[in-house]
């Protein structure tokens, strides 16, 4: 990067109160609560969707998932893009605006294409949410407190899950489907003005220790990347863990209702509460763990992440196979904790291995990567599948659990990834940030 120059970090307390710092933090875990929430509803409530509009698997899939998804990843890019120049505040409150106010017409959509316009409006809306939220949290907290700061962050995700799926599925069994797109859409708007009322603007890479006088192009941010090994396996390694975990969470309610004789409600009783609970618990007990000492070096990190996706793995498998739903919700219990544990610390390491003014870009490349495969092509693929698998009838519950088997075991290759970045993220980290 042009004009770079080495400075020793400046001290957080210096430029932020630990108040402000932890009210940013909140707020900002806020707004991916908002978007997990927003993003995962359709798929507690798609059985519903499916017979209204009388769609198959692979159908769902595509205004479940394709339309959200490509746009999602298409505009990400342009909009970080923005985020490593602009005043990411304001563009953070104008993308929670839309997605949120686009959640709220998918309740309002009369057909098919109505629903698919609201659902690509979730996907434009929400590509300019997570890549400044990364990039301003990295604002308040010093490399060494970014992967404990993020997996707070990261509490998002269960406590969006869980509305997803408990509050979702027993407000769609209630009073229709719509209801539950328009209970989740309108808060979103509401967080938003708070937001433009009591956050400001940070000065970008103040707790760097390198920075630089240029911005950089997205060629120069590009060419960065290459030479950041652990960087590319970082990204690789959260991009098949969303492929593996969230591919599996998107079609477990389908996947309950049609093997258990279960209604929305029930389904999203049983991953409900393990979603919130379990999810947040190994939120903060990663966050418990990446406060020590023995944690500030990376390669532990992602060795962690390593062994943690590796064994958790297992479960995935067997909570598709098994016809007892007992042992389903046992393994759900061991399982669904994972698809939280990697999301703070993943956040952490590309923060970490990118420059200031190249941080949200590297956040909305790997966000492209992971999106890429969780919502473009997951969902159809596994609808695909499953009508593929089924019988003369259509697809039913043994058809989806074979095509969720043939997906489960990707967790494996993330778990490679995480372990093959541990071989450079010491230099790469020093490269990036001046320090580790």
């Amino acid at each position: 990067m042009a004009n770079s120059k080495q400075t020793a970090p400046v001290s957080a307390d210096e430029v932020s109160s630990l108040g402000q710092r932890w009210y940013v933090l909140i707020m900002m875990m806020l707004v991916y609560t908002i978007s997990i929430a927003d993003r995962y509803v359709f798929s507690q409530v798609q059985e519903q969707i499916k017979t209204e509009m009388q769609l198959t698997d692979f159908g769902i899939g595509l205004v479940g998932g394709i339309s959200l998804g490509l746009f999602y990843v298409t505009m990400g890019i342009p909009l970080s893009w923005l985020a490593d120049r602009k005043n990411r505040r304001n563009l953070l409150v104008t993308s929670i605006t839309v997605w949120s106010a686009a959640t709220a017409l998918c309740g309002m959509s009369r057909n098919y294409v109505e629903l698919l316009l609201a659902r690509i409006g979730v996907g434009i809306g929400e590509a300019g949410g997570t890549p400044p939220c990364n990039s301003i949290i990295a604002d308040y907290f010093p490399a060494a407190r970014r992967p404990m700061a993020m997996t707070i962050f990261a509490l998002g995700a269960p406590i969006g899950a869980y509305l997803g799926a408990d509050a979702a599925g027993a407000i769609s069994q209630a009073y229709g489907w719509r209801s539950a797109f328009l209970a989740l859409g309108l808060p979103g708007i509401v967080l938003a003005i708070i937001i433009m009322l009591t956050i400001k603007e940070p000065a970008r890479g103040r707790l760097d220790a390198v920075s630089g006088d240029d911005t950089p192009t997205l060629k120069e941010t590009l060419r960065f990347l290459l030479t950041q090994k652990a960087a590319l396996h970082g990204m690789m390694g959260g991009g098949l863990s969303a492929f593996w975990g969230w591919g599996l969470m998107w079609f477990t309610a389908p996947f309950l209702q049609r093997n258990f004789d279960l209604n929305e409600a029930q389904a999203g009783a049983i991953t409900g509460p393990i979603h919130l609970w379990m999810g947040i618990g190994a939120s903060l007990l990663t966050a418990w763990l990446l406060m020590k000492p023995s944690f500030a070096n990376p390669k532990r990190v992602v060795w962690l992440l390593s062994g943690v996706t590796a064994a958790a793995t297992i479960p995935s498998f067997i909570a598709y196979y098994t016809s007892s739903l007992t042992l389903a919700t046992a393994m759900f219990w061991i399982f669904i904790p994972a698809v939280y544990f990697y999301i703070g610390p993943a956040f952490a390491l590309i923060q970490n291995l990118a420059p200031p003014k190249m941080r949200a870009m590297f956040v909305a490349i790997s966000l492209l990567f992971a999106n890429v495969l969780n919502l473009v092509i997951i969902p159809p693929l596994i609808g695909f599948m499953s009508d593929s698998f089924a019988g003369p009838s259509g697809a039913d519950g043994e058809s989806l659990r074979m095509a969720l088997l043939i997906l489960a075991p990707t967790g494996f290759w993330a778990a490679y990834h995480y372990w093959a970045a541990g071989k450079t993220i010491v230099e790469d980290q020093k490269r990036a940030i001046g320090y580790v």
